[in-house]
């Protein structure tokens, strides 16, 4: 398979989160370009739905809060119901 080379522009961000990613899933950032498009190719289109979130600004602002809050190391956790309990009170 001859290959071609491609310059794409990419956000900083996004393609550091992908690589992450794809590197978790044992490929590289190139080989998931190659699925995607052949995917593009196969459906005739792109391969999800493209919308505008229905989602009010609040509710997305609250689940990027919730993310960078499960990403966080230093965000405390409880092993029980208990301990959750003397946490909140203590406050």
């Amino acid at each position: 398979m001859a290959t071609s080379p491609t310059q794409i522009r990419i956000d900083t961000t996004v393609k550091a989160e992908a690589n992450e990613l794809f590197n978790e899933l044992g490929i590289d950032l190139s080989s998931a370009v190659n699925m995607f498009l052949r995917q593009c190719i196969l459906r005739g289109g792109l391969p999800f739905k493209v919308e505008l979130p229905s989602l009010k600004a609040e509710t997305l602002a609250a689940m990027e809060e919730a993310r960078r809050i499960s990403r966080d190391p230093n965000t405390p956790s409880y092993s029980s119901m208990e301990d959750l309990k003397k946490a909140l009170l203590s406050d």
